[in-house]
């Protein structure tokens, strides 16, 4: 039994346009057979568009080209053949009119078959970029995670050199060994802020949501950021906008991640003050929102550079920008949306006050049961 060889694509498109040109091929033959068997006066010129908008659509710019001459000539050449009728001014100007309508026709299915050519390359140029940028994302998801397992390894080493697990170590070996873990942290919290990006850019921010207590969090995030602030001699300070009293600030929101933003906004505050000088978080509320501001005495931000801060890996051209990378701010801000609030940035003469604002935590008593004389 004889066996089918399939059709390639390319044996499938010859046999499309062969069959575009037999179309093409039965339309001029019946116009033509129309056109020079009546009088001049009787104009079928026109039935040539159908072949020159078949030629703009499924053909190349040079057939769109040639069908169209071929369409003007035959309507042309119809006054003098077959010749046996007298030509009139009117029939001149009719023929003339078809001639234009089936030159405006060609080149308006050559503009628009350009116009399509171009919509196909940008796609084509879109959808590379695309897959460029898909590639680079799945690059850098996967290396970060290859690099968080040697990072794990060389602090455990060196937790246990610290412990002196492997003999007894000098002064001198345990402040080395201080400065390499603290090194060894700050790459690991990169590279899992890396991570976080680009898991919430493709997946979505996962939180667990409950009531929390903004100024607890506050006040934890301090104390993780106290070594930081004691090397660079920066004071910290939590402060209530409207009391002296300590009070409460409830929203719904994951604990974890909203520390996460704390941490790096006051990071963010005492790598940019200067010596001896402070860093307040100030708490307000109302009865809408909770707002928390970290207000230090660094360099100011320059106006042009505020909308662009919590863009990802955006530098700014002054020195406050370049000391970081970009990732923290744009992870608060993906944590911070992520509970359906704000962030922000403001600049002022002695420095530059960051905030975010988080809707308030909204107590919904349950109605008290009614006595049996008001029922």
């Amino acid at each position: 039994m004889p066996r089918f060889r399939p059709v390639s694509y390319f044996e499938q498109l010859i046999q499309a346009r062969h069959r575009i040109h037999w179309l093409i091929g039965i339309i001029f033959v019946l116009v033509i057979l129309l056109e020079y068997s009546t009088p001049p006066p009787y104009i079928f010129g026109y039935l040539y568009v159908g072949a020159v908008l078949i030629a703009s659509t499924q053909l190349s710019r040079r057939a769109t080209i040639g069908v169209t001459t071929a369409a003007i000539a035959c309507t042309v050449l119809n006054l003098f053949i077959p010749g046996v009728a007298t030509v009139t001014p009117d029939t001149i100007a009719n023929r003339v009119i078809t001639v234009l309508a089936l030159s405006v026709t060609g080149w308006l299915g050559d503009r628009l078959q350009a116009y399509e050519q171009a919509i196909t390359r940008q796609r084509l140029q879109l959808q590379a970029q695309e897959q460029l940028a898909q590639m680079r994302e799945d690059f850098v998801s996967t290396l970060t995670h290859d690099l968080k397992t040697p990072l794990l390894g060389a602090l455990e080493t060196l937790q246990a050199l610290r412990r002196e697990n492997f003999g007894s170590i000098s002064l001198a070996q345990r402040r080395v060994f201080d400065v390499m873990t603290r090194s060894h942290q700050k790459t690991l919290q990169l590279v899992e802020t890396l991570m976080d990006v680009y898991r919430n850019d493709a997946e979505g921010l996962r939180l667990h949501s409950q009531r929390v207590d903004l100024l607890i969090l506050a006040e934890e995030a301090v104390a993780d950021v106290i070594p930081l602030a004691t090397s660079r001699q920066v004071h910290l300070r939590v402060n209530n906008e409207n009391s002296d009293f300590r009070r409460s600030y409830y929203v719904n929101g994951d604990a974890f991640q909203l520390s996460r933003v704390l941490v790096n906004l006051l990071s963010n505050a005492v790598n940019h003050s200067r010596r001896g000088r402070s860093v307040q978080v100030l708490m307000g509320a109302n009865h809408d929102y909770c707002q928390v501001q970290i207000i230090d005495e660094g360099q100011g931000i320059p106006a042009d550079e505020l909308p662009h801060l919590f863009a990802r890996f955006y530098q700014g051209q002054s020195d406050r920008q370049t000391k970081g990378t970009g990732l923290g701010l744009y992870l608060s801000r993906q944590i911070v949306e992520a509970h359906g609030g704000q962030i922000w940035a403001e600049s002022y003469p002695k420095g530059a006050i960051f905030t975010f604002r988080l809707p308030a935590w909204v107590n919904e008593l349950p109605l008290p049961p009614m006595s049996k004389s008001t029922a």
